[in-house]
């Protein structure tokens, strides 16, 4: 009877653990699609705010620059609209100016004709003695579906920072896509706009295109790695000397900074990691895995420029990843040498017979001078000696 009643109660167990994992995925399921319901809300919203915004954008163009207006007319509206609407928000005269903005920097896409054209102003914004404004959806031939979309689920203040950083169409349009497809926050999109992210991606000095076989792979590669990275987060100037292992302490405490500048998809795995190699200890100054690649990065910094040897010391970290670290369904481990500076005909020489994946990207820190401001300032030892 006790062995009946005992096995009762384990039937009891398992059902009561299959009905919780039921309710489990349930949950998850339940989850998923309010999550899914908001993103996709949010994405509508945020695309009647643009058409919107571009709208009204239109109108105001049309309107100021036609003379038609008076001085501060723009501040003299946006305080009637708070009038009319108390508590209205997103209006303010410097609001409605960026609105201006916004439509002008895309109108010769979007309406794919001239500004400030009879035809513009009588086919997109008809106005007669009370004025109207006509909201239509954002849609145009000359973006592509991807960057239609990614254009329409970026935020009306990221787009503005876009427009008020970047001139160029095309560096606008790479700036909004890497802003929607890896949801950067305001912050972020500063932080690449800043460390200049669309010239430098692609451009490192590697041996990507005979280590690595796999065609597939190796672009996803040459689009993870950068050829300059700006530790803006790193203060070396009360050392006398710069030291590779000062430099590595303060990468460790600004982790988060670090990874932000390397992009998205690292995860961090530690400093000075530990291989062991026929009983003797080797250490590799930083080592990350990459998600979108698959694969183990490990970087090694070197406080002056680059030396050939690097190379073969990088290899050997490389090997030893690949045949201890790495597991199998993982790619093969990649390196990156981090340093001041570079040659570019010393680091092809040392590459021409190495096997390994790998590259040498420069960088900066917050101490630095930038290019354009060197040598018209003395240098700090010389500031100290005149003061």
């Amino acid at each position: 009877m006790w062995k009946q009643c005992k096995w009762l109660k384990t039937i009891g167990d398992m059902e009561q653990k299959q009905i919780t994992a039921a309710y489990i995925e349930a949950v998850k399921a339940i989850k998923k699609a309010i999550l899914e319901s908001r993103y996709r809300a949010a994405r509508l919203v945020n695309k009647e705010v643009l058409a919107l915004y571009y709208a009204i954008g239109g109108y105001i163009s049309v309107q100021s620059r036609s003379a038609k207006w008076g001085s501060n007319a723009i501040g003299t509206i946006s305080e009637l609209l708070q009038q009319e609407l108390p508590g209205l928000r997103g209006f303010s005269e410097t609001s409605i100016k960026r609105m201006r903005i916004f439509y002008e920097a895309w109108c010769c896409i979007f309406d794919n004709r001239p500004l400030a054209t009879d035809d513009l102003r009588t086919n997109i914004i008809p106005v007669g003695d009370s004025g109207r404004i006509e909201i239509r959806p954002l849609t145009t031939d000359e973006l592509t579906p991807e960057a239609l979309d990614a254009f329409l689920a970026v935020g009306f203040t990221n787009h503005y920072e876009i427009l008020a950083h970047k001139k160029d169409v095309k560096q606008r349009l790479f700036y909004i896509v890497n802003c929607a497809t890896g949801f950067w926050s305001g912050d972020k999109l500063k932080y690449y706009m800043k460390d200049d992210l669309y010239s430098k991606r692609g451009c490192m000095p590697n041996n990507f295109t005979i280590a690595i076989a796999n065609t597939d792979l190796r672009n996803k590669a040459l689009r993870s790695f950068k050829d300059e990275y700006l530790l803006d987060f790193v203060n070396i100037e009360d050392f006398d000397e710069e030291d590779e292992r000062v430099i590595e302490q303060q990468i460790v405490h600004n982790i988060k900074n670090f990874i932000m500048a390397l992009g998205n998809d690292f995860s961090f795995m530690g400093n000075q990691y530990r291989l062991i190699v026929s009983e003797k200890e080797y250490f590799i100054d930083l080592l990350f895995f990459n998600r979108r690649l698959q694969a183990l990065v490990a970087i090694e910094l070197k406080r002056g420029a680059f030396k050939p040897e690097y190379a073969g010391k990088l290899n050997f970290y490389l090997s030893a990843l690949d045949e201890n670290i790495k597991l199998p369904h993982e790619n093969p481990s990649i390196g990156i040498i981090l340093c001041r500076d570079r040659d570019l005909k010393t680091v092809e020489f040392a590459f021409r017979d190495i096997n390994k994946p790998m590259g040498v990207a420069t960088f900066r820190t917050s101490s630095e001078l930038p290019k354009e401001y060197q040598g018209i300032l003395p240098e700090p030892e010389e500031l100290r000696k005149l003061m």
